[in-house]
């Protein structure tokens, strides 16, 4: 899943970059508000992306690592019914 992540944030990103050369390379000699336009629309990518490339996925098991504190593990698998031995 880590690299299904990882592809989708690089596509994203350079969706975005893609944008931002094609509004002002191309696009704003025709169109001025249509080149602005889509640099807002770039300008909103990178946010989404760091949210779908650090998204925790239903198969990722980070709950259950230990944290490397004895004592506070012990105490969380007694919460949880589990006793380690």
């Amino acid at each position: 899943m880590y690299a299904r992540r990882r592809h989708v944030y690089f596509a994203m990103m350079g969706t975005c970059l893609l944008l931002f050369v094609l509004a002002w390379g191309v696009v704003r000699l025709w169109s001025i508000p249509v080149a602005v336009g889509m640099c807002v629309v770039a300008m909103v990518i990178p946010p989404v992306a760091a949210m779908a490339a650090n998204r925790r996925g239903p198969e990722d098991r980070w709950w259950d690592d230990p944290s490397g504190d004895p004592k506070s593990d012990e105490w969380w698998d007694e919460l949880d019914g589990r006793h380690r031995r």
